[in-house]
């Protein structure tokens, strides 16, 4: 019989990585791409300075291969598509001085505030602030909220209401001129966020849960090379 247990062990190797396989489940799709590196495919421009002036200098443009939201004229670069239930990786980094800037998730009515921002939770870039969130004619909680966005009485949403939604550690930013790592999980009801590893926000019982992905021109150049966005669900 001892002729048989070659065979018997290299038939066991061979079955072996496959129940493996069969045991992993479901495998997460890949990353896409918001941003191919060579021009604005798959975006499009609002801003109100533009609006009838076809000759206002671009607020967006590709510059060496990477995404420059330029500062000015203020306004918003927002994807083509809605999205749902995803994981956002952006790298960025401050040009020149560092100032404001943001990341808007669900996206959906354009300039619902102050004649420019449409109706979003936004991700803050501002630098010494990464993280934050800005309440944008949409809400989400955290814990903690009156430590961290002040008395329930100024809470809102539009012009004049505290929507301001402090992160929970400043100093997670890269020196100015590095590149910083921001992910952004939007799930369902929760919107998730992380600075170079660190997180850095948690919110939950968001009035929005799908939209568009925006990103700011609001006042200093700022340098984006990897948007990826990764479904993580229906």
């Amino acid at each position: 019989m001892r002729p048989l247990l070659p065979a018997i062990a290299l038939a066991l190797t061979l079955i072996a990585p496959a129940c493996r396989s069969l045991g992993d489940g479901p495998q997460e799709p890949a990353a896409v791409s918001l941003f191919n590196g060579q021009d604005l495919s798959g975006w499009h421009s609002d801003v109100p300075e533009a609006d009838g002036n076809p000759d206002v200098a671009p607020s967006f443009a590709v510059v060496d291969g990477v995404l420059m939201s330029l500062g000015s004229p203020g306004g918003h670069l927002i994807t083509d598509a809605e999205y749902a239930n995803y994981r956002l990786d952006v790298e960025y980094r401050w040009t020149d001085e560092p100032g404001n800037c943001g990341v808007l998730v669900h996206a959906t009515e354009p300039r619902c505030l102050y004649g420019m921002f449409p109706a979003s939770i936004e991700v803050q870039m501002h630098h010494g602030n990464a993280g934050d969130f800005w309440c944008i004619c949409e809400d989400i909680w955290v814990d903690e909220m009156v430590a961290r966005r002040g008395p329930a009485e100024k809470w809102g949403t539009r012009e004049g209401a505290a929507r301001r939604i402090k992160n929970l550690t400043d100093d997670s930013e890269n020196p100015v001129g590095e590149w910083n790592h921001m992910r952004i999980e939007a799930v369902g009801d929760r919107v998730d966020v992380w600075v170079n590893g660190d997180l850095v926000n948690q919110g939950y019982q968001c009035t929005a849960q799908s939209g568009h992905i925006a990103l700011q021109a609001e006042g200093r150049p700022v340098a984006f090379r990897r948007l990826d966005l990764t479904q993580l669900g229906d």
